[in-house]
């Protein structure tokens, strides 16, 4: 939405212009001749296109949460439609302050905070600023508020968006899947649903995981709440994860397979199977009005991270350890590591595995999914695993 800046003075939002923006009174304003955005409730990115390189600061203001870019004199030639608000922000609002400077105004749905806001230069000529937005707490987001400055405009840096220290503690996400409105598959015979299993199981394997010497676990979820599978990603990089685990326990048709599945990623998936589960754990964000094709295929990686090569190699070493730490403990499927487009596995920078822990489908898996000596039994296994799968790693140099 355009707007000057009588209209941002409604908002109070004019005060504390940087006096380096001044310097540009008697220049050329800037030509921002195209934009566009994408995102969901976890992550949004925000692109606009200009002729010449633009200086920029970035703020915060809270109650209701906000993100300020201040930018020169500045001509915005796009449509409106092409920066309507999305994803992240409920509303964006941008247009002259005056005659040396202009302003965008993202409203949030939620505290944020710019993971990324910089200038880069177009393959075509120009230049283009990028900011990716990220859901943060909001403790997080009233730091930045009280510790930023009005005088000095500056642009993000590495060292102020970092999300957790390195350390020597190797963390663990254990991600409990489903939740809230999404209940996932529901017991044939108990009728208990998938999200209450998951959970169950997740805080014992966090607790064992915790027992190992030099590992740290957390939840993604800690009660019975609905997560998007991008806030789950967003939530164990932020708490600097260096393993991501997703537990499921799904059904199927055929009431006769069992056991225990460990899926890695891939575009293709490795037998119908794994593909049919894929697509439905995937369709988990529509029940809370999510879509992940609400935004231009060309920025569509904003969403959904490709996996860098190494990272699935040390997911598909980890999904073997798993599968080893199983043999001859727990019934496996055949076949037992497979591989499919699971959105939850996408994080570019953490290895990740989805664990289907048995099927409410079959009665006997049903019985165990609900037994505590069994999920205490099985959360001892994968702690074993896992601190095998670090030991490597690290010898390995990951």
């Amino acid at each position: 939405m355009r707007i000057t800046c009588v209209a941002l003075l409604s908002l109070g939002l004019c005060s504390g212009l940087s006096s380096t923006l001044a310097a540009a009174v008697d220049s050329k304003p800037l030509l921002a001749f195209a934009a566009r955005i994408a995102g969901d409730n976890a992550r949004t990115r925000i692109v606009i296109d200009f002729e010449e390189k633009p200086e920029f600061s970035v703020h915060y203001i809270g109650s209701p949460e906000r993100v300020i870019i201040d930018l020169p004199a500045t001509t915005f030639a796009f449509p409106e439609a092409d920066l309507a608000a999305r994803g992240l922000f409920s509303d964006i609002r941008y247009g002259t302050m005056d005659e040396s400077s202009a302003r965008i105004v993202l409203t949030a749905i939620r505290p944020v905070r710019l993971a990324l806001a910089e200038v880069q230069p177009n393959e075509q000529g120009g230049f283009r600023l990028v900011l990716d937005a990220e859901m943060v707490s909001a403790e997080i987001f009233a730091d930045l508020v009280k510790k930023q400055t009005w005088t000095t405009p500056a642009a993000a840096k590495p060292e102020d968006i970092t999300t957790a220290a390195k350390d020597d503690v190797f963390t663990v996400a254990v991600d409990a899947g489903h939740g809230g409105i999404d209940a996932g598959a529901t017991g044939a015979a108990s009728k208990t649903p998938e999200k209450t299993i998951t959970l169950a199981f997740a805080r014992v394997l966090a607790a064992k995981l915790s027992e190992q010497k030099g590992v740290e676990a957390f939840l993604t979820r800690d009660k019975d709440t609905f997560l998007s599978l991008s806030e789950r990603v967003m939530i164990a990089r932020q708490h600097g994860a260096d393993l991501f685990i997703s537990l499921h326990a799904d059904t199927l048709a055929q009431k006769d397979i069992r056991g225990a599945t460990v899926y890695t990623l891939s575009d293709r998936a490795s037998d119908r199977m794994a593909e049919n589960l894929a697509m439905r754990e995937n369709l988990s964000d529509q029940l809370a009005g999510f879509s992940l094709q609400s935004g231009p295929p060309e920025v569509a990686d904003i969403l959904l991270d490709l996996t860098r090569r190494e990272t699935q190699a040390f997911s598909i070493t980890l999904a073997n350890t798993v599968v080893k730490s199983f043999e001859g403990q727990i019934g496996l499927i055949n076949n037992p590591h497979r591989h499919a487009g699971f959105q939850v596995l996408r994080a570019p920078d953490i290895p990740s595995v989805l664990l289907e822990l048995g099927f409410l489908s079959n009665p006997e898996d049903e019985k165990l999914l609900l037994d505590e000596g069994w999920r205490a039994r099985v959360a001892d296994l994968i702690a074993n695993a896992v601190v095998r799968y670090r030991t490597q790693a690290l010898a390995d140099g990951g």
